[in-house]
C-alpha cells in the first residue's frame, strides 16, 4: 500500500540538519562505472529510490555493486553482459538515459528505452541523440527504443541548442573514450557537471572547462578506476532552509556548499529571512511573515527550477504579490492546484504564476505530483494550521533521504503511515 505523510503544522523548526549527497550527482557517477573494467568507489552515496533504480539497471548490464550501508559503494564492470536499458526501469526515471553515452563509448552499441520520470514536461532527449550522431554514432528509433551503434566515436564540436544538464553529462561520458578532441558549446555549468568531470579526470580522462559553457575533452583509449566523494545536495540544502524560513524557525544546515546556490540564498534574503553563511554551513532565521519577491528560473548559476515549488510555497504566505516565471520546464506548476486546496491564492498563465500571499495555510489532504512538488507540499504542511496528509510520497523517496526523520529532529510533527 502506498505510504502517506501526516503533518501537524505550526511548530517553529529549530536545530541542525546534515545534508546528504546530491542525487543528481550520484546517478551519472554510478553510470561512469560502465566506462572501465576497474573499480569505481563512490563515497557519500545517498539512500534513495532513484539510486536503487540505477543500481538495478547497471547490474543488468554487468556491473557488480557492493555497498556497506555507510554510503560507500564499489562498482565494477569487468565486462558488459548486455546493452539494453529496459522500459520498465527507464520509464520510472529519466536519468536512466545516461547509460547511453557510456555504453556506446565502451562497447559500440546501446539500446535504451525512451525515458520517463517526473511529469513536469517533455524533456526530450533529442539533444543527446544529435550529439551522439555528431560523434559518429548511427542512431535509430525502434518501437520506443533508441538504438545507437559506432565502431569508435570520433571527437567533434557539438553546440547545444538549449542548456541541458543530462545531455552535457551523457556526451561528456561518451567523449572521454572517443578518438580525438570533442568541444561542447553552450554546455551546462551546474556543480553536478563539474563533480562528474572531477571523477572522470581521476580515472584518467582529459577534460578542461567544466563549470564554464565550453568544455573540451581529449579522448583517451581507456580509463582506470578511482575513488570519489559525491558533493552535497544543493536542492536538499535549499529545501531545509525553506523549512526553517516558512515556519519562522532557526535552522542550521551543515555539510552544505553555499557557492552552489547563490540565487536561492539571495531570494531567501529578499523574502525576509536572515542568513548566516559559513564555509560549510548556512543558518536561516525565518521572518515573522515573508516579504513578496519575484524570480525567474534559469540554468546555473540562476535560480534552480528544482527550487521553484519550494520558494513559491514560502511566497504564498508573503504580505503582498509575487510573480514567478518558469523558463526551464513547461509543466512545472502542478503543485499549484494542491497548494490552493490549502488556501493559497495563486493564478497561473503559461509559464507565469502570480501569488497573492495569504496569512496562513490550512491543513488538507493533498497529492504529490512530482519530486519537488512533493517537497513544497511538505513545507506548506509544516506551516499550516491543522493536519496535512500528503499522499504518493514515493516521489519524495526518489530524491530526499530520511526526510521525516531529519524534519522530526528539527521539531516537526511528521510521521509516515500506510
Amino acid at each position: 500500500m502506498a505510504a502517506t505523510l501526516v503533518i501537524e503544522g505550526g511548530a517553529k523548526l529549530k536545530g541542525e540538519v546534515w545534508i546528504s549527497a546530491a542525487k543528481n550527482a550520484a546517478l551519472p557517477q554510478m553510470c561512469v562505472s560502465l566506462l572501465t573494467e576497474a573499480p569505481v568507489i563512490l563515497e557519500n552515496v545517498p539512500d534513495l529510490a532513484d539510486v536503487a533504480t540505477i543500481g538495478k539497471l547497471l547490474a543488468g548490464l554487468g556491473t557488480r555493486i557492493t555497498a556497506d550501508g555507510s554510503g560507500r559503494m564499489a562498482l565494477e564492470t569487468p565486462g558488459l553482459v548486455g546493452h539494453e536499458a529496459p522500459y520498465d526501469l527507464v520509464s520510472t526515471m529519466r536519468a536512466s538515459v545516461m547509460v547511453l553515452g557510456p555504453l556506446v563509448a565502451r562497447s559500440g552499441r546501446a539500446r535504451v528505452a525512451l525515458p520517463g520520470g517526473c511529469a513536469i514536461g517533455l524533456r526530450p532527449i533529442d539533444l543527446h541523440l544529435k550529439g551522439l550522431a555528431t560523434l559518429g554514432a548511427e542512431i535509430t528509433l525502434n518501437q520506443g527504443y533508441v538504438e545507437a551503434q559506432a565502431q569508435r566515436l570520433r571527437g567533434a564540436r557539438i553546440g547545444f541548442d538549449l542548456v541541458t544538464v543530462t545531455g552535457t553529462e551523457n556526451l561528456m561520458m561518451a567523449a572521454v573514450l572517443a578518438e580525438g578532441t570533442t568541444v561542447l558549446e553552450n554546455a551546462a555549468r551546474e556543480p553536478e557537471v563539474v563533480d562528474l568531470a572531477r571523477l572522470l579526470v581521476k580515472m584518467g580522462a582529459k577534460i578542461e572547462g567544466a563549470g564554464s559553457d565550453r568544455i573540451e575533452i581529449e579522448g583517451v583509449k581507456e580509463l582506470g578506476g578511482a575513488q570519489h566523494r559525491i558533493l552535497p545536495d544543493r536542492i536538499e540544502t535549499g529545501t531545509y532552509l525553506m523549512a526553517g524560513a516558512i515556519t519562522g524557525g532557526t535552522v542550521t544546515v551543515r555539510g552544505a556548499i553555499p557557492d552552489h546556490m547563490p540565487a536561492v540564498l539571495a531570494k531567501l534574503e529578499e523574502a525576509g529571512a536572515t542568513l548566516e553563511i559559513g564555509s560549510e554551513l548556512i543558518r536561516v532565521v525565518g521572518p515573522e511573515r515573508p516579504r513578496p519577491t519575484d524570480f525567474v528560473t534559469a540554468p546555473f548559476p540562476g535560480f534552480a527550477t528544482d527550487m521553484q515549488a519550494q520558494m513559491m510555497t514560502l511566497l504564498g504566505l508573503a504580505d503582498g504579490e509575487s510573480v514567478v516565471t518558469e523558463t526551464v520546464f513547461e509543466n512545472r506548476f502542478m503543485h499549484v492546484a494542491e497548494l490552493r486546496r490549502m488556501g493559497a491564492r495563486i493564478e497561473t498563465e503559461g509559464n507565469r504564476a502570480v501569488i497573492r500571499g495569504v496569512e496562513r495555510y490550512l491543513g488538507a489532504p493533498v497529492m504529490a505530483t512530482d519530486l519537488r512538488a512533493s517537497a513544497s507540499l511538505v513545507l506548506a504542511g509544516l506551516a499550516a494550521t491543522g493536519t496535512t496528509v500528503v499522499s504518493r510520497v514515493y516521489h519524495l523517496d526518489r530524491g530526499y533521504e530520511r526526510l521525516e526523520e531529519k524534519l522530526g529532529k528539527l521539531g516537526a510533527s511528521i510521521r509516515r503511515e500506510p
